[in-house]
C-alpha cells in the first residue's frame, strides 16, 4: 500500500469482507476468540473481577449488553471494558510473539459488545475482529518492542487503535472516517507499566480501555468529528510522543505491509501458562528438567536462561521477583515460575492461589535462582528459554527450549483449545453450559452475535 500508514489501514479494514479472509484465517480467528472468551469466563473465580464490574456498575447503570460470566448487564462501553479486564486479567490471553502484544484482548472486546450492541452478524464480528487483530499486531511489530522499553504496556496503547478499527469496521465508517478513528485514538493511547512494581491490577485495565476509546473515537468519527489524519509518524505522533530516541527505530513501512495478503494474526501464541509469555520457555524447560530431579531439595543453584530485552520485565528487581506477594506478581516472576515448574512438573491457575505463593519449597528455590540472558535464544520470533540446574552432589542438568509451547508448530489445536476452553469456563459454568458457549464460539459465523452472548452470560 502507499498512502500514509492510517490510510493504509482504513482503505484495508474498510474493503475487507468476510469472503476475503482466507479459511486457514477464520479458523484461527475462531480459536482465538474460544481461547479469549474462555480465560475471560474463568476470570471470575478471582477477587478483581467482582470489583472491577461493582465499579463499572457504580459509574454506568445497567444497560443491554452481556458481561462474561455474570448477571450483570451494562451499557456498551463500560461492557467493553469490564469483558477487556476479564480477558486479559490472568494474563492467560493468548500474545503476538514478535509483536509482543496481546492481540486478542486488544481486539475482541470492542468487537463482542458493540456488534451485541448493534444485533451484527457473527460473520460481522469475525471480519471487525480480523481487521483488529492486522492492526494491533503490525502496531507492535513496528516497534519492536520500544513501546515496552519505553516503560508503556504495548497492548494498552495498540488497543486504543484496534479497537478504532474495529469500531469503525461494525460501524461501516468510510476509509476518511476510519482514518479520522484512528487519529482520535492517538490522544488517548497510554497504559504505563507501573504496575509490575507492585501487583497492582492496572494492567487487566488498558486493553479495556482501549475498546472504550476505539468506540469513542469511532462514534465522534462517524458524526464528523475532526481527528489527525497522521497519528502515527511525524513529529508529534504516536511513535515520537511514546518513543523518542527510540522512534528512529520504528518500520513505519510494517503498518501497511501485507494488509490482506499475509494474515499475522495466524502467528498468534495461545497461552497453555498463565503467566507472562516471556517465561514460557523457560516453564517448558523445567517442566522437562521436573521428571529427572532426585528431589527439590537437592538442587544448590539454578540459572534460568531468557531473553535479554525481557529480563526488566520477569527478573528484576531480584529481591521482589524471588518472593511475589500477589498473583499478579507471580506471573511477572520467572524465578517464582521456574521454581513451582521444577517442585511440581506443572504450571496452572492453581500454582497462582495465595497457598502456592506461600509453598515453602518454591519459595526455597527461588533464593537459589538466578536469571540471566540466553545467548541461544530465537526471540523475539520466540520466547525461547533454558533452565540449568546443579545439584548437590555436583551433578548438572539442563534443558533449552527454542520454540515455547504454543507457539509456531507448537500451536495449540482447535482441540487443544477447546480443552482450555473446558477447564477455564468450567470455573465458573457447568459443563453443559460451557460445552454450549463452545460450541457457539466455534460456529459464531453461523449466527448473530446476541445468540453467542446468551451462551456467555449466566441468569
Amino acid at each position: 500500500m502507499n498512502g500514509t500508514p492510517a490510510l493504509d489501514i482504513a482503505r484495508f479494514a474498510a474493503a475487507l469482507r468476510y469472503e476475503d479472509i482466507p479459511a486457514a484465517a477464520r479458523e484461527r480467528a475462531r480459536i482465538q476468540m474460544l481461547d479469549g472468551l474462555g480465560v475471560g469466563l474463568a476470570a471470575n473465580a478471582y477477587p478483581f473481577a467482582e470489583k472491577a464490574t461493582a465499579g463499572l456498575h457504580a459509574l454506568g447503570g445497567k444497560g443491554n449488553c452481556t458481561v462474561l460470566g455474570r448477571r450483570e448487564r451494562l451499557p456498551v462501553r463500560d461492557a467493553a471494558l469490564a469483558n477487556g479486564i476479564l480477558i486479559h486479567g490472568l494474563d492467560f490471553d493468548d500474545t503476538h510473539l514478535a509483536s509482543i502484544v496481546h492481540a486478542t484482548a486488544a481486539s475482541l472486546p470492542c468487537a463482542f459488545s458493540l456488534a451485541e450492541a448493534l444485533d451484527r452478524h457473527g460473520r460481522d464480528l469475525l471480519t471487525a475482529y480480523v481487521a483488529g487483530m492486522e492492526t494491533a499486531i503490525r502496531l507492535g511489530a513496528a516497534v519492536k518492542g520500544g513501546f515496552h522499553h519505553a516503560g508503556f504496556h504495548a497492548t494498552g496503547i495498540v488497543s486504543h487503535f484496534s479497537s478504532a478499527i474495529v469500531a469503525g469496521k461494525l460501524l461501516r465508517l468510510t476509509e476518511d472516517q476510519l482514518v479520522a478513528a484512528q487519529g482520535i485514538a492517538a490522544s488517548s493511547a497510554s497504559g504505563v507499566q507501573v504496575f509490575l512494581e507492585e501487583g497492582a491490577w492496572t494492567k487487566r485495565f488498558h486493553p479495556g480501555w482501549g475498546a472504550v476509546a476505539g468506540i469513542t473515537a469511532a462514534h465522534l468519527a462517524r458524526h464528523g468529528f475532526v481527528g489527525p489524519s497522521r497519528p502515527y509518524e511525524g513529529k508529534f505522533g504516536l511513535f515520537e510522543t511514546h518513543l523518542h530516541d527510540g522512534a528512529a527505530a520504528v518500520d513505519v513501512a510494517c503498518l501497511g505491509a501485507g494488509l490482506g495478503t499475509r494474515w499475522e494474526l495466524c502467528d498468534t501464541a495461545i497461552k497453555p501458562y498463565p503467566v507472562c509469555h516471556f517465561v514460557h520457555g523457560a516453564a517448558d524447560a523445567a517442566i522437562a528438567l521436573h521428571g529427572e530431579l532426585p528431589s527439590p531439595q537437592a538442587i544448590s543453584r539454578i540459572r534460568v536462561l531468557l531473553p535479554e530485552p525481557t529480563l526488566p520485565i520477569v527478573a528484576e528487581p531480584v529481591a521482589d521477583k524471588r518472593r511475589p506477594l500477589t498473583d499478579y506478581a507471580a506471573k511477572f516472576s520467572a524465578a517464582f515460575v521456574v521454581a513451582t515448574c521444577l517442585v511440581h512438573g506443572r504450571f496452572g491457575l492453581a500454582e497462582l492461589q495465595p497457598e502456592a505463593l506461600k509453598d515453602a519449597a518454591v519459595l526455597s528455590l527461588c533464593e537459589r535462582t538466578d536469571c540471566v540472558g540466553d545467548p541461544e535464544t530465537a526471540f523475539p520470533a520466540y520466547f525461547s528459554g533454558g533452565v540449568e540446574v546443579e545439584l548437590g552432589d555436583g551433578r548438572r542438568l539442563r534443558r533449552h527450549v527454542r520454540v515455547n509451547s504454543g507457539a509456531g508448530e507448537r500451536t495449540l489445536t482447535v482441540d487443544e483449545a477447546a480443552g482450555k476452553f473446558a477447564a477455564a469456563a468450567g470455573m465458573v459454568l457447568s459443563a453443559d453450559h460451557a460445552s454450549r458457549a463452545r460450541d457457539a464460539i466455534l460456529a459464531i459465523d453461523a449466527g448473530r452475535v446476541r445468540q453467542l452472548a446468551e451462551c456467555l452470560r449466566i441468569g
